[in-house]
């Protein structure tokens, strides 16, 4: 993933959704906590992009805004369990550092967009 990179906000957080994935396959190899949080994290992260790939077939802005809503939910739950796995010392922070910074980009956006939308 070339973090900072313009793409298109589907694209991005699609892009985003195979890197959890492939984290999480790592993390669910070893039993225990790491197979547990490697669930949490699968389901959040893959949430976001599932939710603004709905947001684009919104029936109303009222509908875009709950799916663009969720994603920034999850997205805010994804950069939650990717710290915690750090400061839990089982990943490596340099391991999950763009990962990290990824989630923040997205949090921004997915921020701005749902700002600019409730203030109309």
């Amino acid at each position: 993933m070339h973090v900072g990179e313009k793409r298109d906000l589907t694209k991005r957080t699609f892009e985003f959704a195979k890197c959890i994935v492939r984290l999480c396959r790592k993390l669910d190899q070893t039993a225990g906590v790491s197979r547990t949080m490697a669930n949490q994290l699968l389901r959040s992260g893959t949430s976001i992009g599932a939710n603004v790939e709905e947001g684009q077939a919104a029936q109303s802005r009222a509908d875009f805004l709950s799916k663009y809503s969720i994603s920034l939910k999850e997205a805010r739950e994804t950069h939650y369990w990717l710290r915690l796995l750090v400061a839990t010392d089982i990943v490596a922070e340099n391991y999950l550092k763009d990962l990290i910074a990824e989630a923040n980009e997205i949090i921004s956006i997915l921020t701005a967009i749902v700002k600019k939308l409730k203030e109309k």
